[in-house]
């Protein structure tokens, strides 16, 4: 087995383990908490805020794809809006339903390669749109750093793993973990230089991340004041950036599992809510997103039928 097969494996394992840890945690603030009460937090939610929530969870996604498709028009590749949404809504409906092998970004661009688009272009959008996106995020972080971290310095348990975390960073020997950085930083100039003429286009992308993101943080707002909790939306968009940043984290399958501790965990403590409501909400959003994701469902039959002729014909 060569040194490369044996690092794929190796990541399959750990995302594994991290998801069924996850799993085993979340399930432990369940059972903590009961289903009973957690049904009974959803219920007392009006339908209106449920099916308003639907609504942005929607819009969001509709700008997750403007996003792409901004970037993508810039290149003078004939693409449609319609077409682009078509292939975001399929990743993301093959991130949320399919095994971990088939990720989203895969599904977007084997659909682009089977529009007769330039492969190599289509996969510097995506690198794009996910940096786009992350750096958008990156911006709501100071909203909730403060009292994020006045939580984190009371917390005896969090400074020490913290500190061990720094530690065995600080010991990944042989400068392997730099030369990792430095590749992905390569890589990252590589793709924006596509774009580096058109900053107009990275604006769009830009405002469609913002768009975007007041959805989910209107949506959480929404689900909030519907449990009878009150967060600023300002300060829910600080807590989620930090939600966000910890499940790219690589160690669970889509983030399931770690996506709702985290939230709740965070949610809880910082925003002051209590755990019924962190862990209903988790749920919640989780499921938003999934049924937001559905209309990827009409498509992605045919995209991956399309990829694994690709694949069978390589």
């Amino acid at each position: 087995m060569n040194d490369l097969s044996k690092v794929s494996r190796r990541k399959k394992y750990l995302r594994w383990g991290g998801f069924v840890l996850a799993v085993i945690l979340l399930v432990y603030l369940l059972s903590r908490q009961g289903w009973g009460e957690i049904l009974a937090a959803v219920r007392q939610i009006p339908l209106w805020r449920l099916g308003c929530a639907l609504v942005l969870t929607l819009i969001s996604r509709l700008a997750v794809a403007g996003r792409w498709h901004a970037l993508m028009k810039a290149t003078k590749m004939d693409i449609s809006y319609s077409q682009t949404a078509r292939l975001t809504f399929a990743g993301l409906f093959a991130s949320n339903f399919l095994p971990t092998t088939v990720g989203g970004d895969v599904v977007r661009l084997a659909g682009t390669v089977q529009l007769g688009l330039d492969g190599a272009i289509s996969a510097a959008s995506l690198i794009v749109d996910r940096l786009v996106g992350l750096f958008g995020m990156l911006l709501a972080v100071p909203l909730g750093a403060r009292p994020l971290w006045a939580w984190l310095i009371t917390e005896q348990g969090w400074r020490d793993s913290f500190a061990t975390q720094a530690m065995i960073l600080a010991q990944v020997g042989d400068g392997k973990l730099w030369s990792k950085v430095r590749g992905l930083f390569d890589k990252i100039i590589n793709a924006f230089s596509l774009w580096k003429e058109h900053p107009r286009s990275l604006l769009m992308s830009l405002a469609m991340t913002w768009v975007h993101m007041l959805c989910l943080f209107g949506m959480i707002a929404l689900l909030l004041n519907g449990l009878g909790e009150s967060i600023s939306i300002w300060l829910i968009g600080g807590l989620w950036s930090f939600v966000y940043l910890i499940t790219l984290v690589p160690i669970s399958i889509n983030g399931y599992g770690v996506q709702e501790v985290a939230m709740t965990l965070i949610f809880t403590n910082v925003g002051g809510i209590t755990m019924k409501s962190g862990l209903t909400l988790a749920l919640l959003v989780r499921t938003l997103q999934m049924l937001a994701s559905l209309p990827g469902a009409a498509s992605l039959p045919s995209i991956l039928a399309g990829l694994q002729k690709s694949n069978s014909d390589c």
